[in-house]
């Protein structure tokens, strides 16, 4: 066979999805398609010449989401008394509705 598991003590990161990851390396030569990867059930990382590259390109890509920054309370001053809102509709106001068929079409 041309590919073998590499087990870690420690562990792989798991993906975003929550699925467990193993770390595989393809004994051919990198011309012929070989290398490390570490892959799970919905993601894979490119090959790569070196573990140490699969396994960073691996935390890269499945690193918790970056938390929100926290939002700072609006400054308000005291309620203004003297502020008018306007109605800026361009558009003259709309007739009342009627409903159509008056009596259910029957007169």
């Amino acid at each position: 066979m041309t590919q073998r598991q590499v087990s870690h003590p420690e562990g792989l990161p798991k993906c975003a999805a929550g699925h467990s990851a193993r770390h595989i390396h393809d004994l051919r030569g990198l011309a012929a398609g070989g290398g490390h990867l570490v892959e799970c059930r919905c993601r894979a990382t490119s090959k790569h010449a070196e573990p140490d590259a699969a396994l960073a390109e691996w935390r890269r890509v499945n690193r918790a989401p970056r938390s929100a920054r926290k939002v700072l309370p609006a400054i308000t001053g005291p309620a203004a008394d003297n502020v008018v809102q306007l109605d800026f509709g361009l558009a003259p106001p709309s007739p009342p509705r009627q409903r159509a068929g008056g009596a259910h079409g029957r007169r």
